[in-house]
């Protein structure tokens, strides 16, 4: 049986990286897809539309669009209906949503998501952060953290954090090595911290794939603590008991993306600052005036 290909084609007046976003999250749920991606960013005028719609018509599929000027938008669907084509503006009904319940209507801005605002520059300066305080350097930084991620070597503690400085957050990571004792800017860390944990087997993979990429030759790769399953399973379970013992949740990424393992970390964080919040509020000494107005009719 032939097997089917589809032609996708993502047409946006930005980086596209919304429409790459969401063809990507929605096409992990099918198995096996087989689409051919023609990808359009930064179509801004006519003459450049022209070029998009002679392609569609060359190789015709389903078109995903986010154009803001409306006669681009118009001329894309009237050629995509005459095609007998599926055009979708995936953003039109979260927008109208939105407006909707806001009460007014959007502003018509190209890429309005990748303006250089406070945002931006916020984002920036984290992954400064994340790049001076990498693998335990910096540690004197820790007090301007807004989290330290801890684990053992190829636990994925750096992509984690250059994922959250992405969203702004300036994350520290402190690796837990076997008979080193911990930085003493850790231990009274004014951020949360967590822990990352990683299966035996699956690290000894992770660290012999490494290995073998910075050319560790003459390394006995069987005998080696860095790889030696007695060896790295002891040194696993240390750095879970360590972080048992210091009150630090911790994450299993055996079986999560880096995406996931920064949700999770955000989760974390958030439970942090409310219970931080709670019982900062349960210290404040209660008015003496409520008493008071409690009492009176």
């Amino acid at each position: 049986m032939p097997i089917r290909t589809t032609n996708l084609h993502l047409v946006s007046d930005s980086t596209g990286e919304t429409l790459n976003s969401i063809a990507r999250a929605t096409l992990s749920r099918f198995d096996d897809p087989h689409v051919v991606h023609h990808r359009w960013s930064l179509i801004r005028s006519r003459l450049q539309l022209d070029r998009v719609l002679e392609g569609i018509e060359a190789e015709p599929g389903p078109v995903l669009f986010t154009l803001v000027d409306r006669s681009l938008r118009l001329a894309l669907e009237e050629h995509c209906r005459r095609l007998g084509l599926e055009c979708l503006s995936p953003l039109e009904p979260v927008m109208e949503l939105l407006q909707n319940a806001l009460g007014e209507r959007a502003r018509e801005k190209r890429g309005a998501q990748h303006v250089m605002d406070a945002d931006y520059f916020r984002r920036i300066d984290a992954m400064h952060y994340v790049l001076a305080h990498d693998d335990g350097q910096g540690t004197a930084g820790i007090a301007e953290a807004d989290v330290c991620i801890v684990g053992v070597s190829r636990s994925s503690k750096t992509p984690t954090c250059f994922y959250l400085a992405n969203r702004g957050i300036k994350a520290a990571n402190v690796p837990l090595v076997p008979g080193a004792p911990l930085p003493p800017e850790l231990e009274t860390a004014p951020c949360p911290v967590v822990g990352l944990h990683i299966e035996t087997n699956a690290l000894i993979e992770i660290r012999r794939h490494r290995l073998k990429l910075i050319g560790a030759h003459g390394v006995h790769h069987d005998v080696t603590d860095y790889v030696d399953h007695e060896a790295v399973k002891a040194e696993i379970q240390a750095a879970r008991r360590l972080c048992t013992a210091h009150g630090w949740p911790v994450i299993d990424v055996t079986r999560r993306s880096i995406e996931e393992t920064a949700a999770t970390v955000l989760q974390l964080m958030e439970a942090w600052h409310a219970r931080r919040g709670r019982a900062a509020q349960a210290q404040q000494p209660e008015d003496p005036a409520a008493s008071v107005l409690k009492a009176s009719p």
